[in-house]
């Protein structure tokens, strides 16, 4: 089972190869952490996916770049918290369904989020703007 197929895909297109790594390290802590939620467990796994979140997050924030992050990707940026709250709130209440979902919805906001940003980068100033 996979994740993050939307993230990963983003990140191949936008030649984002510290995304992509994170978002395959991610994606394995992921499949641990839901092997853990549906057995049950308690294990250090859980604070793990944590910890890799962050870190896609910060890999993806250095791709698009902190002005676009800041800026007009802040939405996407906000959006990607949110998703990333509700992931964790799921871990913690252990619930495998709700973890799932979360993942989902984690996972088309940080692809939406590499995707957005290399539109803007790649789009050309109408002529006569200052853009």
């Amino acid at each position: 089972m996979t994740f993050l197929p939307l993230t990963v895909d983003a990140a191949k297109r936008a030649d984002a190869p510290e995304v992509l790594r994170n978002a395959l390290l991610t994606d394995r802590a992921a499949g641990e952490c839901w092997t853990v939620l549906l057995a049950g467990c308690e294990f250090g796994v859980k604070r793990g996916l944590d910890s890799q979140l962050r870190r896609l997050s910060e890999a993806t924030a250095e791709h698009v770049g902190t002005r676009w992050w800041f800026s007009d990707g802040s939405a996407h940026r906000k959006r990607v918290a949110r998703a990333q709250e509700n992931l964790l709130a799921a871990i913690a209440e252990g619930d495998g369904q709700e973890f799932a979902l979360a993942f989902v919805g984690y996972d088309n906001a940080m692809a939406g989020a590499v995707v957005c940003a290399g539109i803007g980068k790649h789009r050309r100033p109408v002529e006569g703007s200052t853009a």
